[in-house]
């Protein structure tokens, strides 16, 4: 019978060396000594019989085989991760928490119905609500980062179920004197400073409304919207946020002689289905309820 020459643990002491930069942060981010990280890793390599990393002043680098070794070893934790929560799954236990992560444009009307609809039958399981944009919602189901997605964008291998689509679109403040010739063609406005909302992901997506030269970058619809109202640039906003501001005076809509308002596709994404608990399982079904696409009969 096979028995490892390794620990998890010798390996995720040299994922943390890697990940900061050197022993002296991973001790600290760790709370263990120096001299132990130096020890693990040393016997890892000894077990091994190769060199994962050299040392070169006060940081560490991988070898070539070291970072061969390391790519395997995240997918082996990963995996471990895995299957220790498939096992809380299998007893049929509610989970302790529930991650949701939903696209900045989701609806917040939609989102707050639905947290309402599932609170008195949560027992006492915490949800953990976060927002991300473009390709934060995308990364999200691929690294499986939440145990529900929202997401305008949907990788290979998954199947989604569209909940709804978001109108956009382009405003400015209504005194805005930069954009004051309408109507105007795509590429009059994109000479125009654009406000646009941070990506929460690591991968940017050009999508072609994003696409001015001139652009300065927000956290959220509120900060640009401040902005807008001060007589700068223009942003593209969801439909039903712009609304009540544009029928207040305070905001306008921007005619585009060759675009139409843009629609933006919300679909649904369990990243990790075979592992879903029955919270999670609940909290699909209400999205799906709410978006009237499962009847409570047909349930």
């Amino acid at each position: 019978m096979f028995r490892a020459k390794s620990t998890l643990e010798q390996w995720r002491i040299l994922q943390s060396v890697v990940d900061y930069g050197g022993y002296a942060k991973a001790a600290e981010k760790l709370n263990k000594s120096q001299s132990s990280l130096n020890h693990a890793v040393a016997k890892l390599q000894n077990q091994l019989g190769i060199t994962l990393l050299e040392v070169k002043g006060r940081k560490a680098y991988l070898t070539s085989a070291g970072e061969t070794m390391l790519r395997r070893s995240r997918q082996i934790m990963q995996d471990v991760q895995a299957l220790e929560s498939l096992a809380q799954t299998l007893d049929k236990g509610w989970e302790p928490e529930i991650i949701v992560a939903t696209e900045i444009l989701y609806p917040k009307s939609h989102l707050y119905q639905v947290l309402n609809d599932f609170l008195p039958q949560s027992r006492g399981s915490r949800l953990k609500i976060r927002e991300e944009v473009i390709s934060g919602s995308l990364e999200a189901v691929k690294s499986k980062s939440a145990d529900i997605v929202v997401t305008n964008l949907v990788p290979q291998g998954y199947l989604p179920n569209t909940l709804c689509t978001v109108g956009m679109i382009a405003v400015c403040a209504a005194d805005n004197q930069s954009i004051a010739r309408q109507p105007m063609k795509q590429e009059e406005l994109a000479n125009n400073l654009q406000l646009v909302i941070s990506e929460t992901g690591t991968t940017k997506n050009e999508l072609g409304w994003l696409k001015a030269e001139q652009r300065w970058t927000v956290d959220n619809f509120h900060e640009a919207i401040l902005i807008l109202k001060t007589g700068i640039g223009f942003c593209w906003v969801p439909t039903e946020m712009a609304t009540p501001l544009i029928d207040s005076g305070e905001l306008r809509e921007i005619t585009i002689t060759d675009y139409h308002r843009r629609e933006v596709a919300m679909h649904l994404v369990l990243p990790d289905r075979d592992n879903a608990g029955p919270g999670t399982l609940l909290l699909e079904k209400l999205f799906y309820y709410h978006h009237e696409l499962l009847s409570k009969e047909e349930d």
